[in-house]
């Protein structure tokens, strides 16, 4: 019988570590493959990712990425007044289809990824429910051209496990491609009612699946292969950033000459407190989001890693004051919990 103590901080070891990268890589990789990678025990296994989620530290969700329907994915920049900022955050982390919610250091600016399944719902959101909100007093809305994949993604614990364990993982599943697929795709009630249950629980099983859409576990298991592939599905994991050793987010909007864009672009892709890069419309053209130790961390980020680069012209640095919503975990105080179930608008 194996015997462990798993220490209840929010400190992750190095099994905790490895077993992240396991799931960054393959979000519903099955424990006992995992385990075996990791020498481990299944119970193991299946015992610290309960952990992890119980203290709050990390989350698995099923997202829908609404390029390949013919939509589009929006960074949106809200100005309020201080008193009203927060409430603003607040009520945007509630709307099903908005992400990253995050409060910035001014106190009176708000920013979100908004991910509209149709035509009908951006205009909805952006032409008349926010301009129509009493907290809101201006807003830029920077349409996301590209995104620049990760050479790996954060929180980057790819070096903790040997040669050998990185290819029995294999690639990363990734986060959705921007590319349509080459015929629409109809998204049915069953459809739906799966990815329902996977943006509450990215590893929810086939059987709970199948209870829900009324499918037997093979075709729910076909059908998300089939969504996953076309890239409408995409798994994503939240983290409780802060209890990791991580102190400042920060968005940096960068104007870059056109010529350099791509380039510059790609080599962001490759820093290690990049946690997402895009090419945008708007009066800035390339958007980094990234992750830092601490507000030093963040100095030497900008005058080493981008000051390194051509093409870069000008440079805005908004931190973070409050991540309310990350992909679709809240975030409460330093724990990141569950997104109440509401309405599509």
């Amino acid at each position: 019988m194996e015997l462990e103590k798993i220490d209840e901080s929010s400190v992750l070891d190095l099994l905790d570590k490895q077993i992240v990268h396991g799931l960054v890589t393959d979000p519903r990789i099955p424990f006992a493959r995992l385990a075996g990678i990791l020498d481990v025990s299944e119970q193991t296994v299946a015992r610290r990712y309960r952990s992890l989620r119980q203290r709050g530290m990390l989350h698995v969700t099923g997202l829908v990425n609404a390029v390949p329907l013919g939509s589009t994915r929006w960074m949106l920049r809200l100005r309020s007044t201080p008193d009203k900022a927060l409430r603003l955050a607040e009520s945007l982390a509630r709307v099903p289809d908005v992400s990253w919610v995050t409060l910035l250091s001014t106190g009176s600016e708000v920013t979100c990824v908004s991910r509209p399944r149709s035509g009908d719902q951006r205009d909805r959101l952006l032409l008349t429910t926010l301009p129509r909100a009493s907290q809101v007093s201006g807003l830029s809305a920077y349409e996301i051209m590209y995104r620049f994949p990760l050479d790996e993604e954060w929180p980057r614990y790819g070096r903790l496990l040997t040669a050998r364990q990185r290819q029995e993982l294999g690639p990363e599943r990734g986060c959705g491609s921007d590319a349509g697929p080459e015929a629409a795709v109809d998204l049915s009630a069953g459809d739906e009612a799966m990815l329902a249950v996977l943006a509450r629980d990215g590893r929810a099983s086939y059987a709970q699946l199948a209870a829900e859409t009324g499918w037997s576990a093979t075709r729910v298991a076909r059908r998300m292969a089939e969504l996953e592939q076309v890239g409408v599905l995409y798994f994503d994991l939240d983290f409780a950033i802060e209890r990791m050793g991580y102190a400042t987010r920060a968005m940096l909007w960068l104007r870059v000459r056109p010529g350099e864009l791509d380039a510059v672009g790609r080599a962001l892709a490759t820093h290690p407190e990049a946690t997402f890069v895009a090419a945008t419309t708007g009066a800035t053209n390339l958007l980094n989001s990234v992750v830092c130790r601490d507000i030093a961390h963040l100095y030497r980020y900008v005058t080493e890693r981008l000051g390194a680069l051509d093409g870069i012209t000008d440079i805005e640095i908004t931190p973070a004051l409050r991540v309310l919503k990350q992909a679709q975990a809240l975030l409460h105080t330093d724990r990141v919990t569950l997104v109440p179930q509401a309405s599509r608008g």
